[in-house]
């Protein structure tokens, strides 16, 4: 056997040529994603059964923000029962997102605007026009609602207060009328500076508020994971679902809605955010029980919002899928709707915010449910797996898989808000990998020739203080004068 051995300056251009290679394959995807993409934009998707009259749907979009700013769009969209736009609200100078939208009796439309300072809009969409906007003082303010005639109920989050030293973290109403904060509550009567998240920043991350009762509100502080409710007189607590930390219940919920079953149990259907899952609670004797939870197995992506409707189904908004969704209790999607950029609300205009509905038990479904039936227009909503999905499914059952799990949702969560619209998730992982690669070269081609680099350092420091040198020597030379001894003029 003959042995050959490839002198050291072969081997090392064969080693880079390999890892070139390898890193051209890794951006492959990248450029087939570029060239097959087709933008979402808004389109139907599954149509089984068309609901009585338009929805409302809010995408809250991220422009200003990203490099394909123009596809991550801000908007407010009415679509057709068979899913067409009707008309479309775009966001305007000083507004960057779009949150909780609801439809008021006369056919206008109340809107949350925010970040950094939110706006309150009420908008006439027969006029295209805005009827009035109220500021409030308020920061990234994700919902309001229109209660007794004339006063707005208000979820106020980030509101520390720097000259107190104090987080004022509240819902309050304000009328209209009298110009006037009425009433409010604020959560440090409730919570600890430990509770939640950053005290000094966004502690309570109150997304939701709604009147459920007279002087009973329903407040949705998502960084304690808890749904409370309020007593507007005692400012009591009077139900609380969820525990700061507590996963199992919820983990950074969205717009819970409140309704009852039988002998008037209490009911909450809330779109548990992070554990990517709808979920509905029943409390009896003072106990909550899970009911119903749909979305197992996956194809929901941080959903932002869940109603039941009047017929039994489910209205839902799945935000990183960037559609809404009307599902039976078993699962099954009877209507879709994509609105590209991250859906946050979706409201049907004849039924009124928050209609209600059945409860699970009064329909006898009660259980877990995967989501079925789906046009699958985005790569999170198609039965393919996500690079986030392999991840989990590949470290399932390992002593790291409660760890890769926990980065999984990290990924799918936080990397569509920087991802390029028009490059899949598989071909963004594949770019990550191949930057990962390309800085793991340069390192280490620092390593192997930092003998090389810095004998060249070396040596360029000793010609450099020559030239400084000879430069000098230069400047001090006296100036030429005239042989005469005359300065010339």
């Amino acid at each position: 056997m003959v042995n050959v051995s490839l002198p050291p300056r072969t081997r090392g251009n064969l080693i880079r040529l390999a890892v070139l290679v390898l890193v051209v394959a890794l951006l492959v995807p990248t450029a087939v994603s570029a060239f097959t993409h087709t933008p979402v934009g808004i389109q139907p998707g599954t149509i089984e059964e068309r609901p009585d009259g338009r929805t409302l749907i809010s995408a809250q979009g991220f422009e200003e923000r990203t490099a394909t700013s123009s596809q991550k769009v801000t908007r407010v969209v009415s679509v057709s029962p068979g899913g067409l736009p009707e008309w479309t609200l775009r966001r305007s100078s000083g507004v960057r997102y779009f949150y909780d939208i609801d439809p008021l009796s006369n056919g206008d439309v109340l809107i949350s605007a925010g970040h950094p300072n939110s706006s309150f809009i009420r908008y006439d969409p027969d006029a295209g026009e805005r009827v009035w906007t109220e500021r409030l003082g308020t920061d990234d303010t994700h919902d309001v609602d229109l209660i007794n005639g004339d006063e707005l109920l208000v979820a106020d989050m980030r509101n520390y207060n720097e000259s107190a030293d104090r987080n004022d973290d509240r819902i309050f109403v304000y009328n209209r009328t009298r110009d006037e904060v009425v009433w409010e509550f604020r959560f440090e009567r409730i919570y600890n500076e430990s509770d939640g998240g950053d005290y000094t920043d966004d502690w309570t991350h109150v997304n939701d508020v709604d009147k459920i009762g007279d002087g009973l509100y329903m407040a949705s502080p998502r960084n304690m994971d808890q749904v409370v409710v309020i007593n507007r007189s005692t400012k009591a607590v009077e139900m609380r679902l969820g525990s700061d930390g507590d996963h199992s219940v919820m983990h950074e919920q969205h717009n819970p809605q409140y309704f009852e079953g039988p002998n008037g149990t209490p009911t909450i259907l809330v779109a548990d955010s992070e554990n990517d899952r709808v979920v509905e609670y029943a409390r009896t004797d003072g106990t909550w029980e899970r009911t119903w939870t749909l979305g197992t197995g996956g194809k929901l992506n941080w959903p932002r919002d869940a109603d039941r409707l009047p017929n039994g189904n489910t209205l839902v908004t799945d935000s990183l899928n960037h559609r809404v969704i009307e599902v039976t209790p078993e699962g099954q999607v009877v209507w879709e709707e994509y609105v590209s950029w991250g859906t946050y609300d979706a409201e049907r205009v004849a039924l009124g915010e928050e209609p209600g509905g059945p409860t699970i038990r009064q329909q006898g479904a009660s259980g877990a449910y995967e989501l079925n039936g789906s046009a699958q227009k985005t790569a999170g909503a198609s039965d393919r797996p996500t690079f986030a999905d392999a991840l989990s499914d590949t470290f399932a059952g390992t002593p790291i898989s409660a760890e890769v799990d926990w980065f999984a949702t990290r990924w799918s969560h936080i990397i569509p808000w920087i991802r390029p619209v028009w490059m899949s998730p598989w071909a963004f992982a594949s770019a990550a990998m191949a930057v990962l690669i390309l800085l793991g070269w340069g390192g280490a081609e620092l390593v192997v020739r930092r003998r090389r680099i810095a004998d060249r350092a070396r040596n360029v420091h000793p010609r450099l203080r020559r030239g400084l040198r000879s430069d000098g020597a230069e400047d001090e030379t006296p100036a030429a004068t005239d042989p005469d001894g005359a300065d010339e003029d």
